[in-house]
């Protein structure tokens, strides 16, 4: 492991790389590591207690020129810390990040002085980062997708698989790879600033071996080696009925830190769940998560809109200028209990293409000062002829996001028909908010920002004129 003076050094010198300062001492809690909380497993927490509920996205890699790709990574992680964002992930196998690169086992310090100057960019914006160790799906043949082949692991050009069987399978391969584990232990072990370490992006699409044998092994060698970082697994877009059993028995592996899911708005996809809206998709794969109670957190860690069966970006994104399809995939996983924001793909071509960064800051907004943990959230969903209503009832605390249900991405970007404004509209959640005195109700515009005092009378609670959703705030108790 690193020394405390050698991880000083490091820090100083990728900060300078990064065109950074040392002065970090402003952000709250730089020290804390992320973790389950033992208080309530379907949240997290820093280990000082503190809530940490994550307001990210994927950030995988700057895809730009390699010599501008720090200086775009800060650009990003300035934009959402402004915004009071706190997570980002990352894939330590795209090609700018990728260390083992050149030859099986062979991993270049050079390289991973960017990684250090990530880190450093990370502590200086008071963001977590995941990151994902590997990505590649074939390592022989003639590859359907280049960017997910990685020959260099196999026999034929010096690695120790014959084949992704003998790869995931062989005693030669698995050894690499904990000597790869040993490797990044060594130079980053023990770092608050990284959230967790993820071993693959959807394993499932790796064709062939039996992954998830594979997986549990190395989940518990991940503990050994940062025993103070959270280890997960990803599987691909939960969109078919094959996958169900798979999330289950995936989410309850023992060494698997978080239940994660990924699923898209993809008109291709066999379950017209993922055909949209996109609030009730991302809302029900929690939900679908849930049901196989993992005991764990839930986080819907991709999502986003794609062409059919992912065959690019969704080509209505470049209509959705306002971010509608962002402001769903943030609030709605959430609402249904996930421990924090859903977390979108398409950073680049998407969010940062249409300057979407304030809607991290609206969510930011809303939870503000907020502890799931204390609270005990327990999620309620309900719908009458306008709206879908998500409430998080808490001990002292009800948030309430509520959805017009006439406007939706089909309403707004395919058939260009303008969010109408609901007016005069009162809710009646007497059942939902049974037990709960409150004593102070506010709303939020999670459009435009900005909180107003509203009226409640008994579960009944008036709303403000609004567009496609607006979010309410009880204070009180639980009785």
């Amino acid at each position: 492991m690193q020394t405390h003076l050698g991880r000083l050094h490091a820090l100083a010198f990728a900060l300078w790389l990064a065109g950074g300062s040392l002065a970090t001492a402003a952000i709250p809690h730089a020290d804390e590591f992320v973790r389950v909380s033992p208080r309530d497993p379907r949240y997290l927490e820093l280990t000082d207690g503190s809530p940490y509920i994550p307001v990210g996205l994927n950030m995988i890699a700057p895809n730009t020129r390699p010599e501008e790709g720090l200086q775009r990574m800060e650009e990003w992680l300035q934009k959402l810390s402004s915004q009071g964002g706190n997570y980002a992930r990352i894939w330590l196998s795209s090609p700018f990040w990728d260390v083992e690169h050149e030859k099986s086992g062979v991993y270049d310090a050079a390289k991973a002085q960017r990684i250090d100057a990530l880190l450093a960019l990370a502590r200086k914006y008071g963001i977590r980062v995941k990151l994902t160790l590997e990505h590649f799906r074939t390592l022989d043949g003639e590859p359907r997708q280049k960017w997910a082949h990685k020959p260099l692991h196999h026999v034929s050009q010096g690695g120790t698989a014959t084949n992704i069987v003998d790869y995931f399978g062989g005693a030669a391969s698995r050894e690499r790879f904990k000597q790869k584990l040993d490797w990044f232990a060594h130079r980053y072990g023990n770092n608050p600033s990284i959230f967790g370490w993820e071993l693959w992006n959807e394993i499932n699409a790796v064709q062939g071996g039996d992954y998830m044998s594979w997986t549990p092994l190395m989940l518990e060698e991940l503990h050994r080696r940062f025993p103070m970082n959270m280890a997960m697994q990803s599987l691909g877009s939960y969109d078919h009925e094959q996958r169900r059993s798979l999330y289950c028995r995936h989410s309850l592996l023992p060494g698997n830190s978080i239940a994660q899911v990924h699923r898209y708005l993809d008109l291709g996809a066999d379950w017209e769940v993922c055909h949209g809206p996109m609030d009730i998709l991302a809302a029900e794969a929690i939900r679908e998560l849930n049901r196989c109670q993992p005991g764990k957190p839930i986080i819907l860690a991709e999502s986003g809109a794609v062409e059919p069966n992912h065959a690019g970006p969704f080509k209505l994104y470049e209509k959705d200028q306002a971010g509608m399809l962002l402001h769903d995939v943030l609030f709605a996983p959430f609402f249904a209990g996930a421990a924090g924001a859903g977390q979108i793909w398409h950073w680049d071509q998407y969010v940062a293409k249409n300057n979407l960064w304030h809607h991290f800051g609206y969510f930011a907004e809303v939870i503000k000062g907020v502890d799931p943990v204390a609270e005990q959230f327990q999620p309620v969903y309900s719908a009458n002829a306008r709206l879908r209503i998500y409430v998080l009832k808490g001990r002292q605390t009800c948030l309430i996001w509520c959805r017009d249900a006439e406007n939706n991405w089909r309403t707004e970007l395919e058939q260009g028909i303008a969010p109408a404004t609901v007016i005069g509209m009162k809710i009646h959640l007497e059942r939902e908010l049974q037990g709960f005195k409150t004593a102070k109700a506010r709303t939020f515009n999670p459009w435009k920002g900005g909180w107003t005092p509203t009226e409640t009378d008994r579960g009944s609670i008036n709303l403000p004129a609004f567009s496609r959703s607006v979010v309410i705030k009880l204070e009180g108790r639980r009785e």
